[in-house]
Order: C-alpha cells, then structure tokens, then sequence
C-alpha cells in the first residue's frame, strides 16, 4: 500500500514535539507499506525555518527506507500574527497540493492530520484529482480551541474556518478522532455519522519513551544535584498558558530545593523569560527545544511532571501527548488539564489533576509529591503499566492500518 499523509507539521529526524506520524510511518514502513508526507518547513513551535528550505517550493528528504518527506513551503509569515500564520497555512495548501501532483506518484489513500483545518483543503484537492479517498484525523477541535482561547477572533477567518471543516468532513471517506470527546463532538455537533468514524488515540512510544535513571547527565548539565524537579515537555504558546507554571514557582520560592524545568519553545516563552526575570523566579528553569531522542532523559531526571492547558472547555476534550511520554517514562503526573485528560491519568491513577490556571492547588500537589517519595514511585509505575497495556502505539499503528484495508480502500474498490 502506498499512503500519502498530509502533515504540515511532520517533525524532522532531530525535532522536538509530537511523534505520532514519525512512529506511524516507521511502524508501516516496517511492514513493507511505502509513506510519502507532504509537510511544512517552519517548525510549529519556533516558527523558523532552515537555510536549506529557503527559496524552494519543495525539498524532498529520504526519512527511512519506505518513508519519503516533502518539505513544502511555508510562508516565515507564521509566528508573526495570526493574520500571517493564516497566510502561512495557505502557503502550504498552495505549495502541498503542487508537490501532490507533480512529485508523488500513484497512492492508495491520503491521510490529512489537522490542525491546522487548512490540510483538509490540499487533501479534497488532491483526492478528486487523483481519485483516491481521504481520511481526515481529528488532532484537535479547531476552529473552537483557536476561538476559545481567543487566538481566532477576526470574524470572517472563523467564517472560512468553519466553512475549510465542513469541507473536510463532508469529503473524507472516513474520519478518525484522537479521543472519545472529539468523537463525541463530532456526531452531536458536527453531523458526523459514527459509522465513519473511528478512534486511534496519541500513544505511548515505548520503544523511544523507556524508563532511565535520575541522576543522569541532564541533572549534571542543569546543576540541578538532589533538587525536587517538576518538569514541563512541549509547546509555550497560548493555548498552554505556561504563566499558571511561573505563578506556582512564585509561591513556591520559600522552598528552594523545588525547582520547575520548562523545556521547549514557542511564541510566549519570550515574555514567560521576561516575567520570570523580573519576578526574580530562580527556581525556574527554561531549556531550549532539545531532540525527541533525548527527551527521555530529561523526563527521567525529573521527579514529577506535568501537562497544562489555558481554562477554557474545549480543552476537555483533549489527551496531550507529552502525558503518553511521562507515563512511558514512569514519572508520578500533574495534570491541570479538566476532561478526558483528567481522567485518562485517574483511570491510570498515574498522578493528580489540579484545577487549570488554579496556582495554589498546582502547588499543593507538587508538596504532597514531594512529601511522599512512595507514592510517587507508585504513580510512575501504574502509569508505565497502564500505558503498555492500552496505548502501544505500535498496536495503534496496526490498528489504523486495518481501518486503511477494510474501511477505506475496500470500500473504494
């Protein structure tokens, strides 16, 4: 089989961020299927772009042995103002769609993983013309999560939005969602029927996410010795309203064996660095992007860490993928995320939920952790069990390759 993807933000072999459709296309490369992604240039968390990826509209890179990326151009517009990140998914739509047409050959079936919704637009395009059916993944409610947390407020942009989902979902052949609430969603508000849809979830990479030692290299890098470090993984942008984090560190400066670590970038660390110097936060600690390779490491020299999102309901419906990462990795989880995601880590009873945007029960949790080294151990390893039982994303990617043969391209035929 040879499937196309869609992905305009399809990490590169050395970025930081969300793995699943690097680990997908290994799994189905393996399994002797040929995957070509049609991808951005500029990084969705630092909005930079490579020397290399200038002036050209696509570069094409051998990722693995079956695996083909087309970096497809993206405008360096993106990270300037939502005006120019919209200018910037219509520059991949334009680019994407040219690469699907001249430099990729006969497929089986297109896979378009939004956000952003823009995606969808290159794979209706491309499916009619080469006469394939598309499938089109649900990784996050847009436009509702860019309108809830107020970064799409320009009226005629939500017009296009909803009119660029609509699209999408009236021409996939199938549907796939990343949680039980999208899929939800998606029926009652969408009109989606659920025969169309199904649910392959973010997963756990247990053959890149394994559980190391704590005093590790990172801990001597850091000079972080025997302090208590609760660690941050991902994005700093504003939906993830890091500021909740540097209001915790502030009344947790009378402790200072506690230490937070955030790791990653986006367009608020600038002021997130700001306020913390003038806050005079030096139990807070920022690291810039480091490589999925070695981001285990930095989650094993932590003694806690956790996931958060900006209070709005959307949200609820969300499993953040760095929590697969923590419970892969055996760490104890402070979750500030409401919905699926709380109960995802209490079903696991893998860690504590603590109200989003709610400081003093963020530093509660981070006390009662730290106070009891036993119950910690016990979280990691409930949470490293639940994982390997029920989101082995080698599993998963088995099981969406199925719903590829008998639900997608079967029924084509």
């Amino acid at each position: 089989m040879h499937i196309l993807v869609v992905h305009q933000y399809f990490l590169g072999k050395e970025d930081a961020g969300g793995s699943r459709w690097n680990q997908f296309a290994k799994y189905w490369a393996q399994a002797g299927h040929k995957v070509t992604v049609l991808a951005g240039t500029v990084h969705y968390a630092t909005g930079e772009k490579e020397s290399r990826y200038r002036g050209k509209l696509v570069v094409r890179e051998r990722e693995q042995k079956n695996v083909e990326v087309l970096r497809c151009h993206v405008s360096e517009s993106y990270n300037k103002s939502f005006i120019g990140r919209f200018w910037a998914y219509l520059s991949f739509t334009f680019s994407s769609v040219l690469a699907g047409l001249f430099c990729v050959g006969k497929a089986d079936v297109i896979i378009c993983t939004s956000p952003p919704l823009s995606v969808g637009l290159t794979g209706w395009i491309l499916s009619r013309l080469k006469k394939i059916p598309m499938v089109f993944e649900v990784r996050d409610l847009w436009p509702e999560s860019a309108i809830d947390t107020g970064v799409l407020t320009n009226k005629w942009l939500i017009k296009i939005s909803f009119w660029l989902e609509r699209l999408s979902y009236r021409s996939a052949r199938w549907i796939n969602v990343l949680t039980p609430a999208f899929e939800k969603a998606l029926i009652a508000n969408k009109r989606v029927r659920a025969d169309r849809i199904s649910m392959i979830p973010n997963g756990a990479d247990l053959d890149i996410f394994q559980p190391g030692e704590r005093n590790n290299w990172v801990r001597a890098k850091h000079e972080l010795g025997d302090k208590f470090v609760v660690t941050y993984v991902g994005a700093h942008g504003v939906a993830n309203h890091l500021i909740q984090l540097l209001e915790s560190a502030k009344k947790l400066k009378q402790y200072p064996e506690i230490v937070l670590m955030l790791v990653g970038d986006g367009m608020e660390k600038p002021m997130l660095k700001e306020k913390a110097a003038r806050w005079k936060l030096d139990n807070v600690l920022f690291v810039d992007p480091v490589p999925k390779s070695v981001i285990a490491d930095y989650i094993s020299a932590s003694d806690v860490c956790t996931a958060v999102l900006k209070k709005v309901d959307t949200f609820k419906t969300v499993y953040p993928n760095k929590v697969f990462d923590y419970m892969s990795v055996a760490k104890p989880v402070i979750v500030a995320i409401d919905g699926v995601a709380r109960k995802l880590v209490e079903d696991a009873r893998a860690g504590m939920y603590t109200e989003p945007e709610n400081a003093g029960e963020f530093v509660e949790a981070v006390l009662r952790l730290k106070s009891d080294p036993q119950l910690c151990k016990e979280y990691g390893q409930n949470g490293l069990s639940f994982v390997r039982k029920n989101f082995d994303r080698s599993v998963l990617a088995d099981k969406y390759l199925d719903i590829l043969n008998h639900q997608v391209i079967r029924q084509e035929r």
